[in-house]
């Protein structure tokens, strides 16, 4: 393991289904579900959920950029959400479920920005990406029963109907950076 590790900080909807993608990673040392730039401070998941703290649901990833790249976990980022609706991810609606990234570095800022800018030269969505670019204000890991979600509770419905397709289309897409390749 390297000692040079780095932090990037994402919002894509639930943070229940992008922990679960990122932990499987080559180069992910720690995923850990919460909340960000918002301005309550130590938000609960129940005022998160009630839409009036600002805050998004994030995942806080550390990673070894000699194995992953910040390039890598945004282009794995824009794979398993729609960065093209506004406060919403299929069925959860509200603030707390935008898509952003908070970057820690100006360097992640401009990768970020130049990402997107790739990205929609593209044209892979018909409706322009409104992923937010801010600045990462505060972060707030989430209750202990949110970390590492989809792994124990693989059988509930969202889980199975939500998290599990996405996950799975993350290993198809970007199997040579699972942890296991079999």
């Amino acid at each position: 393991m390297s000692t040079n590790l780095e932090v990037a900080t994402l919002a894509g909807g639930c943070f229940w289904c992008l922990e679960a993608v990122y932990l499987e990673l080559k180069g992910v040392e720690k995923v850990v579900s919460g909340y960000s730039n918002g301005h309550v401070r130590n938000p609960s998941y129940q005022q998160v959920c009630a839409g009036n703290t600002g805050h998004a649901e994030v995942v806080q990833i550390t990673y070894d950029p000699a194995v992953i790249s910040f390039r890598d976990l945004l282009d794995i980022f824009f794979t398993i959400h729609d960065p093209t609706t506004l406060n919403r991810q299929g069925a959860d609606v509200g603030t707390q479920y935008r898509s952003a990234i908070f970057y820690h570095t100006e360097e992640q800022r401009r990768i970020a920005e130049e990402t997107i800018r790739e990205l929609e030269a593209a044209g892979l969505w018909e409706d322009p990406i409104v992923t937010e670019v801010a600045a990462l204000e505060n972060y707030y890991p989430g209750e202990d029963y949110h970390q590492n979600y989809f792994a124990r509770n693989p059988y509930q419905p969202y889980c199975q109907f939500v998290v599990a397709p996405k996950v799975g289309k993350a290993r198809k897409k970007f199997f040579a950076k699972l942890r296991v390749s079999a």
